[in-house]
């Protein structure tokens, strides 16, 4: 059985974000949110042109038939800005009898593939994003933990992820392929369920400053 069966991407609303079920409906506005500037794209997999956003989403979509990802196009203040999803959606086998066993939720679940038009970049818009994901994943799937990685050479990513209130676990050495054709090592971070208060507390903060 696949870790998601009986798990359906979700739609989120927050106060000026929406995450709602990534389609090819959405490859045009895609690939007009990645035109606006490229600069800050070179350690993430980002769509070029409406072909290039044709296939990004054509793929995502068979990650998502396989059980492997989640994908959202992320709709900010009524503009869509880019996209980001839950991958590694994992249902745990758990020892016969045990109460933590589930079938129908993920025990844990990374929050990954994140992009976002230049324009929406250095705004509320992720922090509220990963506010809405970290909420669903600990208040709906009642997860253990989420995860959080990226390219350890990407500065800009890991400074939003340390943001957000998720540890560092550490370097994984050739962890898969990097955006520039190398072999990437990646840097993990994580929350787990007993921080969920503090780091939801310190977001909502964040949040009502913006």
């Amino acid at each position: 059985m696949s870790a998601m069966d009986l798990i359906q991407a979700p739609t989120l609303r927050g106060d000026t974000v929406t995450l709602r079920p990534l389609s090819l409906a959405d490859s045009g506005a895609l690939a007009a949110a990645a035109a606006e500037s490229r600069e800050s794209y070179g350690f993430t997999r980002v769509p070029d042109g409406v072909e290039g956003a044709e296939r990004y989403i054509e793929q995502a979509l068979t990650d998502r038939d396989a059980g492997h990802r989640l994908p959202f196009v992320i709709v900010w203040r009524d503009r869509v800005v880019g996209s980001t999803s839950y991958l590694d959606v994992q249902r745990w086998r758990w020892p016969a009898g045990s109460p933590h066993q589930r079938t129908d939720r993920p025990d844990s679940v990374e929050i990954g593939s994140t992009w976002l038009a230049a324009s929406a970049q250095r705004t509320r818009c992720n922090t509220e994003a990963k506010y809405l994901l970290l909420s669903h994943a600990f208040e709906v799937w009642d997860v253990h933990r989420v995860c959080l990685k990226t390219d350890e050479r990407n500065a800009q990513s890991r400074r939003a992820i340390e943001r957000l209130g998720a540890r560092f676990e550490g370097l994984r050495r050739a962890d898969m392929p990097a955006q520039d054709g190398s072999v990437r090592t990646s840097a993990y971070y994580s929350i787990v369920r007993a921080e969920w208060p503090d780091v939801r507390k310190s977001l909502e903060a964040a949040l009502a400053r913006s």
